[in-house]
């Protein structure tokens, strides 16, 4: 089928099997946080001023005499607010549509990423792992073979994706958290 075992020259080695799929996790996390924290355009930013701006006028105008210039103010303050309601509205449906059409795109690289990984590498083992490093789970990660001389266990590209891609979510969540921490 292809493939071949693990220390043959083989450029796709265990860890670089684990560190292309962090790769696709951090890029998936990455879609995800921006689709939440949404980009703000230029004019969104200047609108947000110009309405900051009226409204302090507004608010430094307290004298009865200038009750007309305040109401004035805030009647233009009010149509910048829709406005900006109007553009982010938008703009959030163009972003969203971008988003989901690269998350898309992703989760396609991924399964094609995947199912190359599980054709080149079927019935070959993609690492060989000390026995007891893999208790209790040595059976459902061993491609069934092992070394009985070293005490190796033979693991399948299978478990393997399913080890690295658990293991990229969690790297992916501390790493999320870590960042959340230094901004705050």
């Amino acid at each position: 089928m292809g493939g071949g075992t693990p220390g043959d020259g083989d450029p796709l080695s265990p860890l670089s099997i684990l560190l292309l799929v962090v790769l696709l996790q951090l890029l998936d996390g990455f879609v995800e946080f921006l689709r939440k924290r949404g980009l703000r355009s230029n004019e969104e930013f200047q609108l947000r001023q110009e309405i900051e701006q009226l409204l302090k006028e507004a608010g430094k105008l307290s004298m009865p005499s200038t009750f007309a210039q305040v109401v004035k103010l805030k009647r233009a303050a009010a149509a910048k607010e829709k406005e900006l309601s109007k553009r982010h509205e938008e703009y959030s449906k163009e972003k969203k549509w971008s988003y989901d059409m690269f998350a898309r795109a992703l989760l396609v690289l991924k399964v094609i990423l995947y199912a190359g990984l599980i054709w080149h590498f079927w019935g070959v083992p993609v690492a060989a792992v000390p026995q007891h490093l893999l208790q209790p789970f040595g059976r459902f990660l061993s491609c069934r073979s092992g070394d009985a001389v070293t005490g190796q266990i033979m693991v399948g590209i299978i478990p393997w994706l399913l080890l690295a891609t658990q293991v990229s979510k969690f790297l992916c969540q501390k790493l999320s958290i870590f960042f959340f921490m230094i901004k705050s």
